[in-house]
């Protein structure tokens, strides 16, 4: 939609449908046209490129939203040269976006776009993709829940294979996919190899897109996460799936929960858990998967090299089952397993000893389940006393900082760990004994969303502190980080001054 006072300066056999020049740069620079013979390969290219760098960010799109009739985004403005742009639920529309488009063109900070809710639709995405064709900066790109449907699908795949942006993350979750766009997804990710990171949950996809998406999974060599949650896989998009995931080799991060694979979904992932060594991490929670599921799955525990992380939440699981789970770790002196989720499953003393045997042999090892049956309350409080106040209390008696402390756990004495590693080395150090649940309840508080633990950022809630003749001093590098961090002065023991 055009404004009333807006100049009819653009030639007639233009279709802003079509092409769409920059026009928000012309009103800027004057009524200067383009030579005839000059093409363009993009309808947000900027006309006048010298003027590119004497137009002001700000004046691009304040004039961008002149043009199209829309009404400025402040938090946009105000942003422009963040390398974060978080504009989910904003109400943009088609036109809202093509205005943030062109000012994108020439953007050179923002690295991180969020777009969700927007109603976008097909006219949005498409000013989306023409931008990414000249803004090279860009590398993640949210636009989730907005509808795109099949020819947004088709828009996006036929940018995709073109494999000429610098985008890496890709969150196209809710937006109403079906099978058909799921057969231009495998056209677009056989042939693209730069997007690291593809979000497709929260879709339409069925069997049949299971079958496409499978197809994909074999042929693309680019993607490391993929998130298919909350879709409609049953047994033939499961086993069509797991057999793509055969041939894939670089994919680590898999999220398939929220599905219907059921037992026979189980089985075919028992056998790529026999043969792949690439994922570490799969999250079928919620798949209708039993005990005999389990068993399949187990007997791929059993050799796989690589799975780091198993989300099993919500199946109908039983504390046999999850027997078997634990023992095929014992059983594979190269798994690498760290954590098994069956968070819903109630346990025995009985399990739990057999638990502590196999963490002997795989420290790394966590187990997460719903409780343990006849566990008297004051057992399960002995189990959680603080781990903090722990190592406080060692730290305090040999005259050390909570960092030393850490840092001796490393045995090249750097300041990041694995969660792994640090599960391991914590359940293996002696100087302060720790059970499997406080040392869980210690990660918590210091791991990063990376899956690392690094100590020099988290600083223990800036609660380290140097032991003085006649008193104790807290760090001044960190003390003000408690307000922000995960631990409260109660960790410590200390109050905030």
């Amino acid at each position: 939609m055009h404004t009333a006072d807006e100049p009819e300066t653009e030639p007639a056999a233009q279709n802003s449908d079509e092409t769409f020049y920059c026009e928000a740069e012309a009103s800027v620079a004057g009524e200067k046209e383009k030579p005839g013979g000059e093409s363009s390969e993009t309808d947000l290219e900027i006309e006048d490129t010298e003027k590119l760098f004497t137009t002001g960010q700000r004046e691009l799109y304040l004039e961008a939203c002149k043009l199209v009739g829309v009404v400025p985004v402040s938090y946009f403005i105000r942003n422009m040269e963040e390398s974060y742009m978080n504009l989910n639920h904003h109400g943009l529309g088609p036109s809202g976006t093509k205005a943030i488009a062109i000012a994108l063109v020439s953007n050179t900070s923002i690295v991180t776009l969020e777009l969700a809710d927007n109603c976008i639709m097909e006219e949005g995405t498409l000013s989306l993709v023409q931008m990414l064709q000249e803004n090279y900066y860009l590398q993640d790109l949210n636009i989730s829940n907005n509808d795109l449907g099949l020819k947004g699908a088709s828009t996006i795949s036929e940018f995709l294979q073109r494999n000429t942006s610098s985008l890496l993350n890709l969150q196209l979750s809710g937006n109403n996919f079906k099978d058909e766009a799921a057969e231009l997804f495998c056209q677009a990710f056989s042939a693209n190899y730069r997007i690291k990171t593809l979000d497709l949950s929260h879709n339409e996809f069925s069997d049949k897109g299971g079958e496409h998406l499978g197809q994909m999974l074999a042929l693309n060599i680019g993607l490391q996460s993929l998130d298919l949650s909350w879709n409609h896989f049953h047994t033939r998009g499961a086993v069509a799936l797991c057999n793509g995931l055969r041939a894939n080799v670089t994919l680590q991060k898999l999220d398939l929960s929220m599905n219907g694979f059921g037992n026979e979904g189980a089985t075919a992932l028992g056998e790529v858990l026999r043969l792949n060594n690439s994922l570490v991490y799969i999250d079928i929670s919620s798949n209708d998967i039993s005990n005999e599921g389990v068993i399949k799955i187990s007997k791929g525990l059993e050799f796989n090299e690589s799975l780091k992380v198993l989300k099993l939440f919500l199946n109908p699981v039983s504390m046999d089952g999850a027997t078997l789970l634990i023992l095929s770790i014992k059983r594979n002196p190269k798994s690498k397993m760290e954590e098994i989720d069956i968070s819903n499953v109630l346990v025995s003393e009985q399990f739990v000893k057999i638990l502590d045997g196999v963490c002997a042999i795989h420290p790394q090892l966590d187990v997460t389940y719903k409780a343990v049956q006849g566990f008297s309350a004051k057992k399960e409080l002995l189990l959680w006393t603080n781990p903090m106040k722990l190592i406080q209390s060692y730290a305090d008696q040999h005259q050390i900082t909570v960092i030393d402390f850490f840092k001796s756990l490393n045995p090249n004495g750097r300041m990041m760990m694995s969660v792994g590693d640090f599960r391991k080395a914590m359940i293996q150090q002696d100087k302060v004994p720790m059970n499997p649940y406080q040392v869980r309840e210690l990660i918590k508080k210091l791991a990063e969303k990376t899956g690392m633990v690094n100590f020099s950022c988290w600083c223990l809630g800036g609660a380290l502190r140097i032991m003085k003749p006649g008193g104790i001093k807290n760090c001044g590098l960190c003390y003000g980080s408690i307000k922000t961090a995960k631990f409260s002065p109660d960790d410590f023991n200390v109050s905030l001054a």
